[in-house]
């Protein structure tokens, strides 16, 4: 013999609501995974040579908290705090087939915690893919992530990949909990 429980809303001792639905079957839980975005590049972020660059990701793809500024410092500020997991891709490339080597850093609140490095080796590359990942412990309330880069070349001039249908140059990050 079965039971049945009929009831629109879970809640815990503290009257929080922990499971919702809408009486077709359709459940609502809590966001966990919120704040969350990511946003893409454009078109190309021209850089200087050998000199780190913050990257301009100027396009959202999503943002659930407002918690991205597009516009105007290009940085992630959660306003709930948790750990979080921050991932960002750098399409390094230049006119010429001469990138000596190119850094990607990941910085919270102003100072590097992340940093890759890829050394061609040869001379001859003239685009470069780089993927970074990390998670990050941030308070909520005065915490910020950014993206910066650099390439260091032999001639030419050289960007961020910008390109709005492929999004080669892309920042997101989303909450993991507390």
């Amino acid at each position: 013999m079965a039971s049945i429980i009929k009831a629109n809303q879970l809640q815990d001792f503290g009257g929080n609501s922990i499971i919702t639905s809408d009486g077709a079957g359709n459940l609502t839980t809590q966001k966990i995974n919120y704040p969350a975005f990511e946003a893409h590049i454009t078109s190309n972020q021209t850089i200087d040579d050998n000199t780190v660059t913050k990257a301009q990701f100027d396009t959202k793809d999503f943002d659930t908290d407002n918690a991205y500024d597009n516009s105007t410092n290009y940085r992630f500020i959660p306003q709930v705090a948790g750990k979080y997991f921050i991932y960002a891709q750098l399409e390094l490339a230049c006119t010429s087939n001469q990138i000596e080597y190119v850094q990607f850093f990941i910085y919270k609140n102003g100072s590097i915690v992340r940093k890759f490095v890829e050394d061609p080796n040869d001379d001859t590359e003239k685009i470069l893919p780089l993927y970074n990942s990390m998670v990050l412990d941030l308070n909520g309330s005065t915490d910020y992530v950014e993206i910066f880069g650099r390439i260091a070349r032999g001639s030419g001039t050289c960007h961020f990949t910008g390109n709005a249908s492929e999004r080669p140059s892309f920042f997101g990050a989303y909450r993991l909990g507390s």
